[in-house]
């Protein structure tokens, strides 16, 4: 089977994601068609240079809607030949588009691709698309629904995990962002946003809040106490689903939950061909991509069995892996990986996650590949596996080496 190789990977700053967000002027098409001319400019991508541009954003309505990767091609400085497919595995769906390109360069359909996704979650509000999984009582109420933030203290009450150890991940997350960005870590991938006159809008990750401490998250409420023990009521749909739990125990909060942020990601994939052709190094091999379906109460527990099972499929161990990316969709999402492998947090999303810095739903997956294989390499390590927990139950993860 051809090899299918990282050539770049870039993303912009995550701007907050409400009105006063720096990026909250910019559309989700000017957002996606900037990414995908910085990735042109720094490649030397001309013509027809690559078979798809797979974009992902999680939901799909107003500006967000139609296939925005295809009218984000024609935004761009990109060869309208290129084509669009605009797909959504929710908080996974960048990450899906990477999977995707790098099966089709494998199995041989194109000699290259750019995959990633976008999310204006300051403008496109979450949710606004509706779900059946949440909306249609003849499948939530089958399947037990409850929103995520009920599914992550769900994960925390079964697993053990207390809101002490919560906040002190998150107090963590933030005090590695700040060193990533302090140290410059991320200036490789990082790429300016500008206006129509090319002055800076953003160029940092302006979510990230380095003074928090276990005491200021301390102050905070949990977040989806009120809506699982009051009303809708949500614990008692839980406590049906899972009786042996004597209550479900709240511990996340604004402070140990992933922010809502405003971002686009994209990777430059292809075989050996197309780089020889453009006079471009690849800098990684996606090794191995894999995703599967949990449990859709719980929900958010998908890292670990996808962890499972790609290195089960590649005749892989744990042991094998030097540095790990899992999406900080919550606090309790990452302990329960680092539990399940016993996994040291020091190869643990290195750099800060998702609680520090933003969640950009359909950016995310492309991001947290992008930040694992600069660390790969700031590191001087081989092999990184990145990974998400996906709504309604899910999990999707890909493996990649340093060539």
């Amino acid at each position: 089977m051809t090899e299918a190789y990282i050539y770049d990977a870039i993303r912009t700053p995550r701007g907050k994601g409400r009105t006063d967000g720096s990026l909250h002027e910019v559309t989700s098409l000017r957002l996606s068609a900037q990414t995908l001319n910085a990735l042109k400019e720094r490649n030397n991508l001309e013509g027809h240079a690559v078979e798809d541009v797979i974009w992902g954003n999680v939901t799909q309505v107003m500006e967000q809607g139609g296939c925005l990767a295809r009218s984000a091609v024609l935004a761009s400085d990109l060869d309208e030949r290129i084509p669009g497919l605009a797909i959504n595995r929710f908080c996974a769906s960048g990450m899906e588009a990477v999977n995707l390109a790098a099966n089709q360069v494998r199995g041989g359909a194109g000699m290259a691709y750019i995959a990633g996704g976008v999310e204006m979650m300051g403008r496109v509000a979450m949710g606004s698309d509706g779900a059946a999984i949440a909306v249609d009582p003849t499948l939530a109420m089958e399947k037990y629904f409850v929103p995520q933030g009920i599914s992550a203290d769900i994960i925390a009450t079964e697993y053990g995990f207390t809101r002490d150890e919560a906040d002190q991940l998150a107090v963590e997350s933030q005090r590695r962002a700040k060193q990533a960005w302090d140290e410059k870590r991320f200036a490789k991938s990082v790429i300016t946003i500008r206006d129509q006159n090319g002055l800076e809008i953003l160029s940092h990750d302006e979510y990230m809040r380095p003074q928090t401490d276990m005491q200021s998250l301390g102050s905070l409420n949990p977040a989806f106490q009120a809506m699982g023990e009051q009303m809708p009521g949500f614990d008692k749909i839980a406590l049906m689903k899972y009786p042996h739990l004597e209550r479900i125990n709240h511990i996340h909060h604004a402070g140990n939950s992933s922010g809502i942020v405003d971002g686009a990601a994209a990777v430059l994939i292809g075989n050996k061909e197309f780089g020889e052709a453009h006079g471009l190094k690849p800098r990684a091999r996606i090794r191995a991509t894999a995703k599967i379906g949990t449990d859709p109460t719980i929900m958010l527990t998908g890292p670990v069995p996808v962890t499972e099972k790609i290195l089960r499929d590649n005749g892989m161990d744990i042991k094998d892996i030097d540095l790990f990316e899992v999406n900080e969709a919550f606090a309790a999402v990452v302990m329960r990986f680092m539990q399940a492998f016993d996994v040291e947090d020091s190869r643990v999303n290195v750099n800060g996650g998702s609680i520090a810095m933003g969640h950009p739903l359909g950016a995310t997956g492309a991001m947290i590949i992008g930040t694992l294989l600069d660390e790969l390499e700031r590191a001087d390590k081989e092999v990184g596996l990145a990974t998400l927990c996906i709504a309604s139950g899910m999990g999707a993860a890909t493996i990649i080496e340093r060539v």
